[in-house]
Formats: C-alpha cells, structure tokens, sequence
C-alpha cells in the first residue's frame, strides 16, 4: 500500500507568522507553490498553512493591502496533519471528510506536504486499484485461514484469530464499494466445518 511518504511533495516552504502575506505571495510566486506551511514559534507549538485560497478570499476580496495584512490574521492553525505511514486511501477519505485540498506531512518535524494533485498524479489509483488489492489480500488471508485450522482445529484460537483477519478485509472491501456483506468467508467455513460452531467464540460467529 502506498502512504504518504511515497506521494508528498518533500519541496515544501515555510514561513513566519509574522511576515506579511505580501512576503507570501512573492515566496509562492518564486517556487510556484500554491501553499505554504507556517512555522511553529516553538517546538510544542502548532503548525499552520496558508494557501492561495486564504489570500483571495481573506485579502484579496476584500481590497486589503497584502504588505499591510500578516500571515497570522489568514491562516488556518492549528491545520490537519498526515502522519507519513497513512495508507493513500485513508489520506484521500480525510480530504473529503474535511474539504481539503492538501495537508503537511509531519512526524515530529515537518517532512512534506500532500495535496490533491499528488493524490491523483502518484497514487497509481488507475493502474492497482485498492479493491484489487484488497481482493488479492482476502484470497491470501483465507487460503491461510484455511491452512491454519487445517493444521490445529476448527475451533482452536489459532484459527478464531486467522478468521478476524479475513473478516476485516472483507468489512473493508464492503465499506469502499459500499456493499452489504450477504455471506461471510468465515460463515462459509462454518457451513462445511459445522464443529466450528462448537467452539466458545466461535460458536456466536458462526451462529449470528
């Protein structure tokens, strides 16, 4: 699975809070971003960012002089960060729960920042869809699941933890093509293997 320390822009400007956005405008215009993250003022301070967005619709559409406005008055702080090991998909589900258009990767310190582009230009969506992926990883975890009550018991805990495996791939898959689960692998399992419903634990899975 691809995360964010494989799409993040590592290119990444900061600035001070209090510089002028007329200071924000002139850095964006030379590297030709479209966002800057605004630096903390100590280490257990937040960071901020600041985008075209911010200076068009605070500054700009308001007739304000940008050498007069600081970065403070129009930034969002403190602004949501990706942790570096999200999965790709996760990182796109936060920027739609949240309407955002790119987020500072950071772990400690600041490491880079994603944006949408990034999202669509590198994530490789197109060519391994997560769903492949996902089905390719359930086929594996019950071949395995399989394999592991084979070798101890239908009902043993081995086998109880192998099948919670496969029962989250098959939530997961469910929940991104925003299926019903009509039958799970492991009630499959149960159905050939009725000793299974014997089992403690097992006994209320396979039972419903």
């Amino acid at each position: 699975m691809l995360t964010a320390a494989d799409i993040m822009t590592k290119d990444v400007a900061t600035i001070r809070s209090s510089a002028t956005v007329a200071e924000a405008v002139r850095l964006m215009k030379a590297r030709d971003w479209r966002t800057l993250i605004v630096d903390r003022r100590h280490p257990q301070d937040a960071y901020g960012i600041i985008s075209h967005s911010d200076i068009v619709s605070k500054v700009i559409a308001y007739g304000k002089d940008p050498s007069k406005v600081r970065v403070y008055e129009i930034m969002t702080k403190p602004c949501i960060v990706v942790n570096p090991d999200l999965g790709v998909e996760y990182i796109a589900r936060l920027f739609k729960d949240h309407h955002l258009s790119q987020a500072p990767v950071i772990q400690g310190k600041l490491l880079g920042i994603i944006t949408l582009s990034d999202i669509i230009a590198k994530s490789q969506f197109v060519e391994r869809p997560r769903t492949i992926l996902l089905e390719q990883e359930l086929q594996d975890a019950i071949r395995k699941s399989r394999e592991v009550c084979a070798k101890t018991s239908p009902d043993s805990e081995e086998c109880a933890a192998a099948w919670d495996v496969v029962d989250e791939l098959q939530s997961e898959i469910a929940h991104q093509e925003a299926k019903r689960i009509e039958k799970t692998a492991f009630e499959e399992f149960c159905e050939e293997f009725p000793e299974a419903m014997r089992g403690g634990e097992l006994d209320r899975w396979c039972s419903g």
